[in-house]
């Protein structure tokens, strides 16, 4: 039986099994967020059948309409202790508040599938701990050349035919400058890949203005170039390359008109205020980034952060949690390490405001989820693909079909596979 069933289910939106754990968040913990007269900054009187003004838990009727006059409004004036507040408050209250501001500015059952593809492996001269591709280590990433474009438009068409609306195109370089032939051989990538009606997404490292006008000129979807932690932690992971020379390719991006993909990696032995540093730091930025993407680290042998411990999942989810609240326009990715959450915790994860997945078996160096594996997940908890910015067609007819859970044995033979992928 096919696992995408061409006709819209809406019985299997996220309003029975997601909504539920809402409403379960709800029952745990009163306190769900700051009364709309404090909110006002000025005394008024308190409407006793407003669960919102009380304090009182919220139905599921209500969360709209509270939520709206309470939460959800892009600011850029954040403070950083606003932020750890947020980041700070009890779990499951934190996860519905940020759940409903997801559903003021996002399709609730949407979920875009992206691919990204290692174009160019290992060789980087950059020093990032987390890293395999980089040369300063001895690690199982094999420096390779630029890969040919039939190969990647190859790739690009697996992609999309199995239902990924982005595609994202990764070369492990510090920067693009002194590699014309390359950057034009890229350039050919990005045209050709949004001709298909795909969205499409470089990480090519440092970029001046001109090149990412170039970048622009050719179709360029979005450009990612992740902060990866606090500015306070970001000299014990990469020494290379400063988090102002990070910032700095962002607003060439900007200039340029394309849309940034910046986020960050946790997991790195960076501590709760660091990501609330991250979060800050994107939301001081003069437009939020398109996508937040969260990575947790896939500890590579032979980096100098191989021994790390495995992020917890709900950091991971408070993570996600509070990046909603702050960032409420913003897509958030779950990125490379999805693989390392049950599927229940990445369900949570989408309640709490995640709205896109990586998918297709690899990111760059590390395993994830194959496209089949996804879209058997989605469809057991009524989410929908989303459609691409540039064919609104492609998916928005299609809904992932309900099927049986994977069997134990299915995910013992994944989990060896991944390991045997890192041992490689």
């Amino acid at each position: 039986m096919s696992l995408l069933r061409q006709t819209t289910v809406a019985s299997r939106s996220l309003s029975r099994p997601l909504a539920a754990l809402a409403g379960s968040a709800a029952r745990a913990s009163p306190a769900i967020s700051t009364p709309a007269s404090q909110k006002r900054g000025r005394a008024t009187a308190v409407d006793p059948n407003d669960p919102a003004a009380t304090g009182l838990p919220l139905s599921s009727s209500s969360i709209s309409s509270t939520a709206a006059s309470a939460e959800g409004v892009i600011r850029h004036n954040w403070t950083r202790k606003e932020v750890q507040t947020i980041y700070d408050s009890p779990l499951l209250d934190l996860v519905f508040r940020s759940a409903s501001v997801h559903r003021q500015h996002h399709p609730v059952n949407r979920v875009q599938l992206c691919t990204l593809m290692n174009i160019k492996e290992g060789g980087c001269s950059e020093d990032c701990g987390y890293c395999s591709q980089s040369s300063k280590y001895e690690t199982p990433s094999n420096a390779s050349k630029l890969e040919d474009l039939e190969t990647v438009l190859s790739e690009a068409r697996k992609a999309k035919a199995n239902g990924s609306t982005r595609f994202c195109m990764g070369a492990a370089w510090r920067e693009v400058g002194g590699r014309k032939r390359g950057f034009n051989r890229i350039l050919d990538m990005v045209r050709e890949i949004r001709g298909m009606g795909m969205e499409v997404c470089t990480t090519l490292g440092m970029l001046t203005t001109e090149q990412a006008k170039a970048l622009k000129e050719a179709g360029l979807t979005a450009y990612n170039h992740n902060l990866d932690t606090s500015r306070e932690y970001y000299g014990k992971v990469v020494t290379t390359r400063s988090y102002d020379d990070r910032i700095g390719t962002i607003a060439n991006v900007r200039e340029a008109g394309i849309s940034v993909c910046s986020g960050g990696i946790l997991g790195l032995g960076e501590q709760h205020e660091d990501r609330v540093g991250l979060i800050w730091e994107m939301s001081t930025l003069p437009e939020h980034p398109e996508s937040f993407p969260v990575n947790a680290l896939v500890a590579i042998p032979g980096t100098p952060m191989e021994g790390n411990e495995p992020i917890s999942f709900q950091d991971m989810l408070r993570t996600v949690a509070t990046a909603r609240i702050v960032l409420p326009g913003s897509i958030i990715r779950l990125a490379a390490g999805r693989h390392l959450f049950t599927e229940s915790e990445q369900a949570m994860a989408l309640l709490a405001g995640a709205n896109a997945i990586f998918t297709g078996e690899r990111m760059l160096t590390t395993p994830t989820s194959s496209w089949d594996e996804d879209k058997a997940m989605l469809g057991r908890w009524g989410l929908r693909g989303m459609e691409s910015f540039e064919d609104k067609t492609m998916v928005s007819h299609k809904s992932f079909e309900v099927v049986d859970r994977v069997s134990v044995e299915e995910r013992r033979a994944k989990a060896d596979a991944s390991q045997a992928f890192q041992a490689a």
